[in-house]
């Protein structure tokens, strides 16, 4: 019997183990693949208070994960399938097993989504990325295109310029979302070119990608243009479908948290990138990772009152 599940090791869920271990709680922290995250995939992060200049993704991680090993957290690799509530107590149920804790954290994070034109599926792996860190060495000197207007797009773009030789930016809007700090900084390199008010409506070729087709969203135009890569970046799908039969979400997927990191459910609490917000950072899923395991220490001590 556990005093607190966690489920997610990314940012919000190691943050949420820091506290928990600080309030001597017993917790099982659960991650299906490594820990940290969908941030790994970006290579640095500029914007975590403290560290001017940036710091690697990976370095950020390393000390994150150190933190909760030396106040001997308990990390387990495996899938969460399915979470079940039995009065005031909540079975997490795996592929392979049972785990009881009297209060649980969702911060299972959430994943890339995809354009769904043709040829997306047809190529992913030869020529189709979701990952510029991942696969940008692939594409050297190698003409590539980059889908999306937010932080993340403009940050796959930056990084994927050099490898490329060119990197176009295809966005449906004239607008970014992205910070203006990183648009300056793409708009400044000289690889880099954008296509504005335009959607992308199939990825071809023959083995691997060779090209991508385009409409002009303003008068309607349709276009080619040749490329080898295709790195698409435009949203993400939370991973909360084991809960979709114990907390309330929207019409998306993601938990709806009423007030702070509160569920629906009294006991259950959630924070990070799976959560319904305005604002999907690092520094704040921190701050809700430590928000969390703050609730979920104080519900435990009014149940024991």
């Amino acid at each position: 019997m556990y005093d607190l599940i966690i489920v997610g090791a990314g940012p919000a869920g190691l943050t949420a183990a820091l506290y928990a271990a600080r309030f001597r709680m017993k917790t099982l922290v659960f991650e299906k693949l490594a820990v940290g995250g969908q941030i790994i995939l970006s290579p640095t992060i500029e914007n975590f208070p403290g560290f001017p200049g940036g710091i690697t993704t990976q370095e950020l991680i390393e000390r994150m994960k150190k933190q909760i090993d030396d106040l001997g957290v308990e990390v387990s690799y495996e899938e969460v399938i399915k979470l079940e509530s039995e009065g005031v107590l909540f079975t997490v149920q795996t592929e392979g097993q049972s785990y009881k804790a009297r209060s649980v954290i969702i911060a299972s994070g959430a994943q890339s989504k995809r354009l769904g034109v043709p040829g997306e599926d047809k190529f992913i792996g030869r020529g189709v990325s979701y990952c510029g860190t991942c696969d940008g060495p692939l594409f050297r000197n190698k003409e590539v295109v980059v889908v999306g207007g937010g932080d993340r797009a403009i940050e796959e773009a930056i990084f994927l310029s050099s490898y490329a030789s060119k990197v176009t930016l295809v966005h449906r809007r004239q607008g970014f979302r992205a910070s203006k700090i990183l648009e300056e900084q793409a708009r400044s390199s000289h690889k880099i070119s954008f296509l504005l008010d335009s959607v992308v409506l199939e990825v071809f070729g023959s083995n691997k990608v060779e090209g991508i087709k385009i409409k002009n969203l303003r008068d309607n135009s349709l276009s080619s243009l040749v490329c080898q890569g295709v790195f698409i970046f435009v949203g993400i799908n939370p991973n909360t479908g084991f809960v979709k039969n114990c907390l309330e979400l929207d019409e998306l997927g993601f938990i709806i948290t009423p007030r702070l990191v509160d569920t629906s459910r009294t006991g259950v609490f959630a924070c990070g990138d799976c959560c319904k917000k305005s604002l999907y950072q690092v520094i704040n899923a921190c701050g809700e990772g430590a928000q969390a395991a703050d609730s979920a220490h104080k519900y435990l001590l009014n149940q024991k009152g």
